[in-house]
């Protein structure tokens, strides 16, 4: 199994997340936001939380322009998996990836804590580790997370179950408490709260590795 974490100019959960991918079993390439394809084997594509480019213009905004994200999308096309968190889940609705945008908080203030999150669903390779309603841990770090779509792209990631997680207790506004959503072939993620940050005991809660182990038992199967 190999994961690809890409870095980006302003990415701080790069290694963090590199770390995640490791301790689940897979090899890690890391990949500069600069390089035009990703290395040959690749399974899963991780793009990593932080302020890539400083959040210019909008946040993920110029992130999803750098050459890399091409690539990205084609290991999409393919049926790839992707993995956004925080940051990457802003570059993958900019690249057109994901549905609908990350706006500013409702309170317009920096939130960074642990949040308590509804599995909405575990039918995807990320969430089948848990069971569909179970409350899990993570925790966010972010000014930009309050997920907005219009009513249809909203009624549809309903409707087809592509809502991964909700907040127990919403703390950026987001339409239907929404902290993540699943494309439609359901192969990428992208999540606001940090699964990575709960991955290691030292740490802390480890409720996130099990994001890591169920996508890893999924390509060990293949």
């Amino acid at each position: 199994m190999k994961a690809a974490v890409v870095t980006f100019p302003g990415s701080n959960c790069d290694r963090d997340l590199a770390v995640a991918f490791e301790r689940a079993g897979f090899d890690v390439a890391r990949v500069w936001h600069k390089d035009t394809d990703l290395p040959a084997g690749v399974d899963v594509v991780g793009i990593p939380g932080g302020f890539s480019h400083g959040d210019y213009l909008r946040c993920g905004a110029i992130a999803a322009r750098a050459p890399v994200m091409a690539a990205v999308a084609r290991h999409a096309d393919r049926g790839g998996f992707v993995l956004g968190i925080c940051n990457g889940f802003q570059v993958l609705t900019e690249a057109g990836l994901l549905p609908g945008a990350l706006m500013r908080n409702a309170g317009l203030k920096f939130i960074c804590k642990p949040v308590a999150l509804r599995v909405a669903t575990a039918d995807s390779a990320f969430t089948r580790g848990y069971a569909a309603g179970q409350v899990v841990t993570y925790p966010v770090a972010h000014h930009d997370g309050n997920y907005q779509a219009d009513p249809e792209t909203l009624a549809a990631l309903a409707a087809e179950d592509r809502i991964a997680f909700t907040y127990v207790e919403n703390p950026n506004g987001a339409a239907r408490d929404i902290a993540g959503v699943l494309s439609a072939n359901r192969r990428v993620l992208g999540l606001m709260p940090h699964p990575e940050r709960a991955a290691d005991p030292a740490l802390g809660p480890t409720d996130g590795a099990a994001m890591f182990r169920a996508l890893g038992g999924i390509l060990a199967q293949a």
